[in-house]
């Protein structure tokens, strides 16, 4: 029979299929281009919240 060496910590225990329970990160619709991004993120186009903010390579 099997028998463990070491004490489980309460931490350890709390942590047992944590990962089980993870949600996605929320996202948003940019007003301006509809693209869907991660909220209070840059969208890859450049845009936050409908205005343009960072230059992309096809801007040119």
């Amino acid at each position: 029979m099997a028998v463990q060496q070491n004490k489980k910590s309460a931490s350890r225990r709390g942590q047992h299929r944590a990962h089980d329970f993870i949600t996605p990160p929320p996202l948003a619709t940019d007003p301006s281009t509809g693209e869907v991004h991660r909220r209070h993120h840059v969208s890859p186009n450049g845009f936050y919240r409908g205005r343009k903010i960072v230059p992309t390579k096809n801007d040119e």
